[in-house]
């Protein structure tokens, strides 16, 4: 899609040690991976009060809104 093969990315790599260290990489890739989880947690959350159950508020079904406006 982006047409990057294994020299582009090895050169990637190679710049992006030479700009963060490699003491810090670690440390950023640790906090990107806690990222991404606490992100897929909040996504699948079950509980999640703000999309409303079919009933729960009296309507027949439909979801759209009355009030939106017709472009």
């Amino acid at each position: 899609m982006f047409g990057l093969g294994t020299p582009e990315l090895l050169i990637v790599l190679v710049l992006v040690l030479l700009l963060f260290g490699g003491a810090k990489l670690p440390q950023m890739m640790r906090g990107l991976g806690q990222g991404m989880k606490e992100f897929k947690k909040a996504t699948n959350d079950d509980d999640d009060p703000a999309l409303p159950t079919s009933g729960s508020n009296g309507a027949s079904g439909n979801t759209s809104s009355t009030n939106r406006t017709q472009v």
